[in-house]
């Protein structure tokens, strides 16, 4: 009897320093508002490589991964299908442009964030600064 393997989908985001504050996207396709930039993991690539990839691809910048922040696996974080991603923190370089899924990117700091998110990045961009002033990390459940 065959078996069909299902399971959620592996994806990665990051959290790009750049500029005094950090990247986000405007995104092309829906779900629409902005995001952190990444995307899904390929078969045959780590999460760093992917991380690292999506970040070009988005912003244009080279990214220096400093540190896996957290993972993100509620099963409604992204309205199309389960998904659980995995952040990282980084250091961009480079010229800011957006491309690919990405319509613009610009950089934002905690005072003056777009009013819409794009899945759960509005949650993952509110613990990344309260984890930058405080150092704690998110909780688990």
């Amino acid at each position: 009897m065959a078996h069909t393997l299902r399971t959620p989908l592996l994806t990665v985001d990051i959290v790009i320093r750049f500029q005094g504050g950090i990247i986000l996207i405007e995104r092309k396709n829906p779900p629409p508002g902005w995001a952190l930039p990444g995307g899904f993991v390929d078969v045959g690539e780590s999460v760093e490589e992917a991380a690292v990839r999506e970040a070009r691809e988005e912003t244009s910048l080279d990214v220096e991964l400093i540190e896996q922040f957290h993972v993100y696996s509620n099963p409604k974080r992204d309205p199309r299908f389960h998904t659980a991603s995995v952040v990282f923190i980084g250091e961009g370089t480079g010229v800011l442009e957006g491309r690919d899924d990405a319509r613009r990117a610009a950089v934002y700091t905690a005072a003056d964030l777009p009013g819409v998110m794009a899945f759960d990045h509005g949650r993952i961009v509110s613990d990344y600064f309260r984890y930058r002033e405080t150092g704690l990390r998110p909780h688990l459940l």
